[in-house]
């Protein structure tokens, strides 16, 4: 199979066409393509829950895939008619979902600026970790984080890390300060380079913005 120009060297055992093998797959209408040239070069970490605080429902893959009932909750109301989506979604018990391939542009970022550029739709790969804004999350997400992100990166040049309050900045604040940077950046052996300046070791909690996305 020829190699797919926004990766770096042609599909083999774990990829498949940007879909990533070890991933269950839940295909989401809400892609695009990427504008041409471009370079994948940077990965965007966000939260979310449905309802906010809410863990192990359906309703992350139900948004994702346009199969939401706004009427079920009194805060789908507030979001009804949103398209979105993410290529992947890491849940509180370290599963892995993959909704859009990573050769396509998903829609996760918004608007956006970051390394000088915007519209980090265009060059981003987007991973949800089920959570809150502002809490901590589990040990089971950031081993499955820290497993995905380096097949993320031998498959694209994935130079630069950030959440989505950095691409964002006061219109976002996920993954929040729950986040453990300091951790994910051990995990992953990274350079404090390919992160953004204004992370730090520590954590602690913060009030959230009811914001899917």
């Amino acid at each position: 199979m020829p190699q797919h120009p926004h990766s770096r060297r042609s599909d083999d055992v774990m990829w498949r066409q940007g879909w990533y093998r070890f991933a269950a797959q839940l295909p989401s209408p809400n892609f695009g393509p990427r504008p041409h040239p471009v370079n994948i070069d940077l990965l965007v970490l966000h939260s979310i829950s449905l309802p906010p605080g809410q863990y192990g429902g359906p309703e992350v893959q139900q948004l994702f895939t346009n199969q939401l009932d706004w009427q079920a909750n009194p805060y789908f109301r507030q979001i009804e008619g949103l398209t979105v989506s993410a290529h992947f979604f890491i849940r509180r018990n370290g599963e892995l979902w993959q909704f859009v391939s990573c050769d396509d542009r998903a829609w996760h970022a918004g608007a956006s600026c970051y390394r000088g550029r915007d519209n980090c739709n265009d060059d981003s790969i987007g991973i949800e970790l089920e959570g809150l804004e502002g809490e901590i999350f589990e040990a089971a997400q950031y081993e499955t984080l820290s497993a995905l992100c380096p097949v993320i990166m031998s498959q694209y040049p994935i130079a630069h890390i950030a959440g989505h309050e950095h691409i964002a900045p006061g219109r976002k604040n996920d993954p929040g300060a729950g986040f453990d940077w300091s951790l994910f950046k051990n995990n992953l052996g990274l350079d404090s380079r390919s992160l953004p300046a204004e992370t730090s070791g520590s954590h602690r909690r913060i009030p959230h913005k009811d914001t899917p996305i």
